[in-house]
């Protein structure tokens, strides 16, 4: 049986601060594609783009798209999709787009004593499947996602990172 395809993923570095991790790239891509491959969702045909930015890019998409005048550390924004079928020649159906702030993302790291790559291969994966329709609304839901974040994490070779925590996401 063949492997479901990844998502077209592009990277886009906005923020100067991130040349500090030079394999960034690299990891995001690894992340998405590994999680793709371990969802039941549809993703070879579809793309979807991952902004790395700094803590003043997300706080301003926090407040303009969320009401919350603070940065965090991954915001996903899930595309809407096409209703009707598609044909051979339609461009590829548009996933959303993810924002990864690297201060935050640095901070959060240091504070648990986690490796950045193993904490932002966990921030790509937790958007990713923000963008399929996985959400964490409920305990349900968190329980759910959070699950499936340790499985894929897992095959990335990365211990659980809610391993310390009491289930809340």
């Amino acid at each position: 049986m063949a492997l479901p395809a990844p998502p077209e993923t592009e990277v886009l570095i906005v923020a100067e601060c991130w040349a500090a991790e030079a394999d960034a790239e690299a990891i995001v891509h690894r992340a998405i594609e590994t999680a793709a491959s371990m969802v039941e969702a549809d993703t070879g045909d579809a793309e979807l783009a991952v902004m790395l930015t700094d803590d003043a890019g997300i706080r301003t998409l926090n407040r303009n798209w969320r009401g919350q005048d603070k940065p965090t550390n991954v915001l996903s924004f899930p595309a809407l999709q096409p209703t009707g079928p598609r044909s051979a020649g339609d461009a590829p159906r548009m996933l959303g787009d993810i924002a990864i702030a690297y201060e935050t993302a640095r901070r959060e790291a240091d504070d648990e004593q986690r490796p950045f790559e193993h904490h932002l291969s966990h921030l790509a994966v937790h958007g990713f499947l923000h963008l399929i329709g996985y959400d964490h609304q409920t305990d349900a839901e968190a329980d759910a996602m959070e699950n499936l974040e340790r499985e894929i994490l897992d095959q990335l070779g990365i211990p659980d990172p809610y391993a310390d925590r009491d289930g809340v996401s």
